[in-house]
């Protein structure tokens, strides 16, 4: 297990949690690296349970498992000496059929959904990848976005397009998006105009910026960028452009590195027009997320070679089990 308490996956317990899927329980959604795990159904389902998920998760989870099975860096970030997190973004109307927190405190315990789909999730990377702390998992410091790391995003307040439309699904449609980042921060913007909150990002990045910068902008920035003309796309052109230093400017010993990586010429700490980028390895170096409630923080979350989505797949039943599970809330939300 992660280390918390379980609930038990009884027969029936199990039983109950298929009854969120159409498919058969001995169905493989995936094959897992490592370790060459098989996720089926069934084994998907009795994590779930142990997690404390409803049935009503499953189609998330589902997808989420094609997810990993998907992301091309997947195996790379659980495997590694760095200590990469899953992080999870949901989209679409399955947001509020499981009362997915897009708002306030988003990103914190204490919402069923958000806390028990990232968890399953790391149930599985353990039980079914086969991923072991210590063995495979090398990760030096550690990281307790491993937990679960996992928000949906504010739609019904974000000027923009949703993230799965970025990437190419309809509107309608609900899906799940994983990176891997490895670290996450929160700033305070140095102004609410669109100045104020570019500058920041830009003064702020890591210069050599390891695969996907992720940038979480709260409704009310992104509504404050949107008002000046500002599109995702401007936005990101903008952060990649600025957010660099000068070689002259960096420490020498980031020079061994750049040779063994080959990330970029040799570049000369002498010349002055010389300009660290970031690691080129991401097609889509900068994403933009928009979620949480209403103030003037920024966040950010750095690493992880690539962003990808998978589409959920809902029963024939869905609109019953939403019904029956819708709700399952916090105790405080009965206030």
């Amino acid at each position: 297990t992660d280390g918390l308490p379980i609930i038990p996956p009884t027969e029936e317990a199990v039983a109950e949690m298929l009854t969120g899927t159409d498919l058969k329980p001995d169905h493989i959604v995936a094959e897992l690296i490592p370790r060459r795990g098989k996720a089926t159904v069934e084994k998907i389902a009795i994590n779930a349970v142990m997690a404390g998920a409803l049935p009503t998760y499953l189609p998330l989870l589902i997808a989420g498992v094609k997810a990993l099975k998907t992301n091309k860096v997947a195996d790379l970030m659980a495997a590694s000496t760095g200590s990469w997190s899953p992080f999870w973004v949901v989209n679409g109307p399955i947001r509020k059929d499981l009362n997915i927190n897009c708002s306030y405190g988003a990103m914190n315990p204490g919402d069923i959904a958000n806390a028990t789909i990232g968890r399953t999730l790391g149930l599985l990377t353990k039980n079914i990848r086969g991923i072991r702390k210590g063995i495979e998992d090398m990760g030096v410091l550690g990281n307790p976005g491993k937990y679960s790391m996992l928000a949906g995003e504010n739609e019904e307040e974000s000027p923009w397009e949703p993230l799965h439309v970025e990437h190419g699904l309809k509107k309608e449609d609900s899906a799940i998006s994983l990176s891997f980042p490895q670290s996450y921060d929160q700033m305070v913007p140095y102004g609410t105009d669109d100045k104020g909150i570019l500058n920041t990002l830009i003064y702020n990045l890591i210069p050599i910026r390891m695969g996907v910068t992720g940038i979480i902008l709260t409704p009310n920035n992104a509504k404050s960028l949107s008002s000046k003309g500002w599109t995702k796309k401007e936005i990101k052109k903008f952060v990649l452009e600025n957010a660099r230093v000068p070689w002259y400017r960096h420490p020498n010993a980031w020079k061994p590195m750049m040779e063994s990586k080959d990330r970029r010429r040799i570049l000369d700490p002498n010349d002055s027009t010389a300009i660290i980028d970031p690691d080129p390895r991401s097609a889509q170096p900068i994403e933009i997320y928009v979620f949480g409630g209403f103030g003037s923080w920024l966040g950010v979350v750095t690493g992880g070679a690539v962003v990808n989505t998978e589409k959920v797949e809902l029963p024939a039943n869905w609109s019953k089990l939403v019904q029956k599970y819708k709700d399952v809330v916090p105790t405080y939300a009965k206030y």
